[in-house]
């Protein structure tokens, strides 16, 4: 039995899960609605809203694989509203983050960390939230599909090479099929930062050194820090050269400004206590694939 306790702090309401469901699937996730924006003092509809997403993420399979409890993905997702008014057309934004717990350690990297601006979805109080595969049903559940399907194959690729493959194709199916619709997003010739080419990005065969570095940087490097930290250490600086040739290759990709923002501060930690030569090459990797912030890899040659 799913153990609910809903917390008010402020006007953001947060549900937090017992993990011991014997329901939930492949996901452990968080589900946040932020209404702070919102002028009503009544937020019952919106503490419906973030219990159906719940259920809608955490209750149901995403995939045909059987996680155990210790193999569930951790995750979160925190949607802030605008004050939609009496309406049921809700606008905003949606922060998605993924995590993984790192072999033989209590540590969680963060593998995507992103908000998307662009959110936008009709929500009717009590009427259930569908889903079908391959079929367009409301944009509010091809949002949580598709981002969960994302966070399906982030996670794979980093225990096998091109382990998500098959999430990908589902979430650029969920693109498909969207683009007919008026909600912003989904679309090649909106901007170059969304939906679209976050999964163009990631099944390109062009740039398929992104993915490599997903599984070198995790499961040969960090998952073996404990066994050997310099080995480890030398192989994810192998694996951010990775990134650094498919960032030469195609410059300016949102998968690997993506990528940057997530591991920023951990590529730091690692490297505050490497040798000297390391500590150069990592610096001059990091200033190369993030040039709006290259004073800040400076702290790895002087941790503080």
């Amino acid at each position: 039995m799913i153990n609910r306790i809903l917390y008010t702090v402020s006007t953001v309401f947060f549900l937090f899960i017992n993990i011991q469901n014997t329901n939930a699937q492949e996901f452990i996730c968080q589900i946040m609605v932020n209404t702070s924006k919102i002028q009503t003092a009544d937020k019952t509809r919106y503490e419906t809203l973030q219990k159906d997403l719940y259920e809608f993420v955490n209750n149901r399979s995403w995939s045909n694989y059987q996680y155990r409890n210790e193999e569930k993905i951790e995750c979160s997702i925190m949607i802030t509203l605008d004050d939609p008014g009496s309406s049921n057309e809700m606008k905003g934004q949606m922060n998605v983050q993924l995590r993984r717990p790192v072999f033989k350690s209590s540590y969680n990297t963060v593998l995507l960390n992103y908000i998307d601006k662009d959110i936008q979805f009709t929500y009717v109080q009590n009427e259930p939230l569908d889903y079908v595969e391959n079929t367009f049903t409301n944009n509010l559940t091809s949002l949580i599909a598709f981002y969960l399907n994302i966070f399906l194959g982030i996670d794979a690729d980093t225990f096998s090479q091109n382990g998500g493959s098959e999430y990908f194709q589902k979430a650029n199916t969920i693109v498909n099929t969207c683009q007919n619709r008026a909600e912003p997003g989904w679309k090649s010739f909106e901007n170059q930062r969304n939906r679209y080419w976050m999964v163009e990005n990631l099944q390109n065969s062009s740039y398929a050194k992104i993915r490599e570095f997903l599984y070198k940087y995790h499961r040969l490097g960090l998952d073996n820090m404990s066994d050997n930290v310099e080995q480890a250490r030398q192989t994810i600086t192998e694996s951010l050269e990775v990134l650094q040739m498919a960032n030469r290759e195609r410059p300016g990709l949102f998968m690997i400004s993506l990528i940057v923002q997530a591991k920023a501060d951990e590529i730091i930690n690692i490297y505050s206590q490497a040798n000297q030569t390391e500590k150069t090459r990592v610096i001059a990797i990091m200033r190369e694939l993030d040039p709006a912030n290259a004073a800040k890899y400076q702290t790895i040659a002087n941790p503080r």
